[in-house]
């Protein structure tokens, strides 16, 4: 990963980590770091493309439809302004 490309992931995670961060539900902040940490270890072995697998993995619950009443556009909209 470049080091532009790090500083996204950077500036996500902070962002993803103030919006979960008091989610009750299961979903927080912490549960992302689980997954983050996973999939970088996973997409690490498998010489995937990181900026993607981390990015996916930060932003994989964010605005979850679940929480939405099943509005699978609020998700990609959230994502898409951070």
């Amino acid at each position: 990963m470049n080091p532009k490309q790090q500083k996204i992931i950077e500036k996500v995670a902070d962002e993803v980590k103030v919006i979960l961060e008091g989610e009750g539900s299961g979903h927080d902040w912490w549960h992302i770091v689980r997954v983050w940490n996973m999939a970088k270890h996973i997409g690490t072995k498998e010489h995937a493309d990181m900026f993607i697998v981390e990015l996916a993995a930060l932003l994989h619950d964010i605005a979850d439809w679940k929480f939405y009443n099943g509005d699978d556009t609020v998700g990609p909209k959230m994502a898409q302004q951070i």
